[in-house]
């Protein structure tokens, strides 16, 4: 399925496996957020939740306290506990992405802008100036994404099998977002910098309530068109129960 593009700029194509593999890194969605409104007015949502999997074992977001025994449950699958996350990046502060943050006492822990090591103790970055936190220097990267909240950060996975995979939490709701992330966003202006930005690097993006998606940008090489990346990635992308 080829998305509307979120930019006149680009176009996207929505991706069917959940695993996006490379080496070092490759990038595993474990739960695909969603986000539903009811009749009544309320919206039922959760986020997603990526595994970053390779030498520096790395979770973003967590999603709400209401699927803490499933997030337990998705990682024992991978063979994971939550002792062995190195890192914990969370987007951004909102309920439905930090609700699990205390299954992870060990790791260092990220949350938008504001990094602590296990201990409490916390760091200065360059992130509220516009620098990157690496976290593993040329392959996992921290990159400061504001506009939903101030504070927004999105982790950057280098070096994929489809290239380099932007997971953004609610920077990008899902592919065809147009129209609906604006008024959930407390500075659309700089959002749609952000959102940019992100389209510019990434070759494809994890959004906060969907499926991930690549991008494609015109006059880049070695770039097929959306449908045939979709049967691309539906060939390559082994199957997550695979050991």
């Amino acid at each position: 399925m080829a998305c509307s593009p979120p930019l006149a700029e680009s176009s996207t194509a929505a991706l069917t496996q959940p695993l996006i593999p490379g080496s070092p890194y490759s990038v595993l969605v474990l739960q695909e957020g969603y986000s539903t409104e009811l009749p009544d007015g309320t919206t039922r949502a959760d986020g997603t939740v990526s595994l970053v999997i390779g030498p520096h074992l790395t979770l973003v977001d967590t999603g709400g306290p209401w699927g803490r025994e499933q997030l337990l449950a998705r990682l024992a699958e991978q063979g994971v506990s939550p002792s062995d996350i190195r890192h914990v990046v969370c987007t951004h502060g909102h309920s439905d992405h930090v609700g699990n943050l205390n299954l992870f006492p060990q790791a260092e822990l990220l949350v938008g802008m504001d990094v602590s090591q296990p201990d409490g103790l916390y760091l200065p970055t360059g992130l509220r100036q516009g620098c990157p936190y690496v976290l593993h220097a040329g392959h996992l990267e921290v990159l400061p994404t504001p506009g939903h909240t101030g504070n927004d950060v999105s982790l950057l996975v280098r070096g994929t099998t489809l290239g380099d995979v932007l997971v953004a939490g609610d920077l990008f709701e899902h592919c065809e977002d147009d129209g609906e992330w604006q008024p959930l966003s407390e500075d659309p202006a700089r959002q749609a910098e952000s959102r940019a930005r992100a389209l510019a690097v990434a070759d494809v993006i994890v959004p906060g309530h969907g499926p991930a998606f690549q991008v494609f940008r015109p006059g880049a090489l070695d770039q097929p068109s959306p449908p045939q990346a979709q049967r691309r990635s539906e060939a390559s992308l082994p199957d997550t129960d695979a050991p």
